[in-house]
């Protein structure tokens, strides 16, 4: 059984410099994750990668009522993964906010192409430990912690691996005490791989 795994939450097109919802500095998490997914998956560790997916039509978008503008519509370039980011073989996609009413923040609010949950699929495998890197610190990243600390997982937030919207200047260093509040730790992606 595989003890600890790997979340990439929404390292989208979208969410990247030049997109819809572009987070600044968003593809830098790009490097540390793609480093920490192969050391993972060489190890027989699980990767398992988020992803917004949202109809055309959705109370998540401003013109519907939401608070974004439109983004990773399923199906669109935008809504891909980044091609920079090289996500191992075996790597299970979790899809979220897929319907016209959910905003699909947490990747536990969103399902495999089977229908399985993330907590189904982590229990599964026998995961204990959650590493979380990705986008965006004080959404969708932050949301994902805390339901998993909810859950019941052991949760590592890679701080070189993340990166915040900041609707105000403080979000995401806010959504980074609150998850440390909730019993998350903070580490680098190596000293996360040395913690192996």
């Amino acid at each position: 059984m595989r003890s600890t795994a790997l979340l990439i939450v929404d390292v989208q097109n979208d969410f990247c410099p030049g997109g819809a919802l572009a987070v600044s500095e968003g593809d830098q998490v790009i490097p540390p994750l793609n480093a920490l997914a192969a050391e993972l998956a060489h190890q027989g560790g699980l990767v398992l990668a988020s992803r917004d997916w949202h109809p055309r039509e959705t109370k998540h978008f401003a013109e519907f009522g939401g608070q974004w503008p439109v983004h990773c519509v399923q199906n669109t370039p935008g809504a891909a993964f980044h091609p920079g980011l090289k996500l191992p073989e075996g790597t299970i996609i979790i899809s979220k906010g897929t319907g016209t009413e959910d905003d699909g923040y947490s990747a536990f609010e969103g399902r495999t192409d089977d229908g399985r949950t993330l907590d189904e699929v982590l229990k599964a495998h026998g995961v204990q430990r959650l590493l979380v890197g990705g986008l965006a610190t004080d959404y969708c990243v932050r949301a994902s912690v805390l339901d998993a600390l909810q859950h019941g997982y052991e949760v590592i937030v890679l701080t070189d691996a993340i990166r915040g919207v900041n609707l105000q200047p403080d979000d995401s260093e806010r959504a980074l005490q609150e998850m440390q509040r909730a019993g998350a730790r903070l580490m680098t992606t190596s000293d996360a791989l040395r913690a192996q």
